[in-house]
């Protein structure tokens, strides 16, 4: 039950519980796995000499552990770029003034109330019955809608991880190509159907195929979601039904 809400005070709250829940359970952990990973290759490999490519040409030494570094570096600041970005959600009502609110009980602190249902973390075994909320940060001011600018955020923030990540695997493509690499043969596998003397490098290139197309989608969505005509407009509803 709910009282003088709009569906924006409840839709928003939980697409802000939603993204709070997909990075913290199952976003970061994978690529936490894949820092960690990465971070034992780096010092695995961090006497193998391998030679440099810039411009596609040879160029000076390098090592292959120092090369997967630079990686590690650089996605670990992605990383906390994306666990830096705080969850905002709002709870005052249909053009985000309290308006029902005041009507209905104007004596009442209605603001400092809806910042304590949004804040207030979740209760546990020791805090009983004390008020009680939602752990998110409290959007002072908005129109109807919640204004998305920390979805915006999130998402270039998730973006440019996947970027990263397009970047290393073309990279890995490149020096399966030259044979710094060699790939190994799945039991049960041929390396290509007509070819089975070779591997190829499918899992690279699926990673940077679909890395490319989720990136398609992440900045749509930072781009169209902070925009709303006047107070409300279902613009943002429908594409956020692909979040």
């Amino acid at each position: 039950v709910h009282f003088a809400c709009t569906s924006e005070d409840i839709n928003n709250t939980s697409h802000a519980l939603q993204l709070r829940a997909a990075r913290n359970i199952v976003l970061l952990p994978a690529l936490d796995r894949l820092l960690l990973k990465l971070r034992e290759m780096a010092g695995t490999y961090a006497g193998i000499p391998m030679l440099s490519r810039t411009h596609g040409q040879t160029a000076s030494p390098t090592t292959v552990g120092k090369e997967i570094a630079n990686v590690v570096m650089r996605l670990q600041t992605a990383c906390d770029r994306i666990a830096g970005i705080p969850m905002l959600a709002k709870m005052n009502g249909a053009v985000g003034n309290y308006n029902a609110h005041l009507s209905a009980w104007p004596d009442f602190d209605w603001e400092t109330f809806s910042r304590q249902v949004i804040e207030l973390p979740e209760p546990t075994a020791q805090s009983g019955t004390k008020p009680w909320g939602l752990g998110l940060q409290f959007q002072p001011y908005s129109i109807q809608i919640e204004p998305h600018d920390y979805m915006a955020e999130l998402f270039d923030a998730v973006a440019r991880a996947n970027t990263l990540l397009i970047d290393w695997s073309r990279d890995v493509w490149g020096y399966v190509s030259l044979g710094y690499f060699k790939q190994k043969l799945r039991k049960g596998e041929v390396g290509s159907s007509t070819m089975p003397h070779k591997v190829n490098p499918i899992d690279f290139e699926n990673a940077e195929g679909n890395l490319g197309l989720a990136n398609a989608l992440l900045r749509h969505l930072s781009e169209k979601l902070p925009i709303s005509r006047w107070q409300r407009d279902l613009t943002d509803s429908t594409v956020l039904r692909n979040m």
